[in-house]
């Protein structure tokens, strides 16, 4: 999402920096001044249609082309919660000595891979990864007993969610 936001702004702003590509034709124009003003005009077909401004309105930015809505599955909310957990608990494992959270960071991936099959999907699961790690990046320091507290009830909530999830879902 961030990637999109931020193209978007670049093109954004490419778009209304450059120059116009067509010049609007005037609405009205005067008839030349050697032009005889007595004689009437004659009734063509191209004077009777008016003209059309060819680029009175700036054209609009490239916009992506409209697919179906994303459904998330029934258990998207399972893996979010996951995905922030897993966060969590790759810092607070580093934190406290225990030299895993790259483990955990691979075991993020593998689930980004396997259920990230939409670039939003992986945006709103590493969202979440990255809620996890730095909420409690800015909580805890130093590894306490709470912060060891905390890395039980997150394995435990964890593998809680892990099973739910696969024994409901999983065909």
């Amino acid at each position: 999402m961030r990637r999109f936001l931020s193209a978007l702004a670049g093109a954004t702003a490419l778009f209304w920096s450059a120059p116009p590509l067509f010049a609007a034709p005037p609405l009205f124009s005067a008839p030349p001044a050697d032009a005889q003003t007595a004689a009437p005009p004659s009734p063509t077909p191209q004077a009777a249609a008016p003209a059309k401004p060819v680029a009175a309105k700036p054209a609009p930015a490239p916009t992506p082309t409209p697919t179906t809505p994303e459904v998330p599955p029934p258990y998207e909310p399972q893996l979010l919660r996951l995905s922030e957990i897993i966060g969590a608990l790759s810092y607070l494992r580093d934190l406290c000595g225990d030299g895993d959270g790259d483990a955990f960071r691979a075991k993020f991936s593998t689930l980004v891979d396997t259920e990230g099959a939409t670039e939003t999907r992986k945006d709103a699961l590493a969202g979440a990864f990255n809620r996890g790690f730095r909420d409690y990046q800015l909580t805890y320091r130093a590894c306490t007993p709470t912060a060891r507290e905390i890395i039980t009830r997150f394995l435990d909530e964890a593998e809680h969610i892990s099973r739910d999830v696969a024994n409901r879902y999983a065909g």
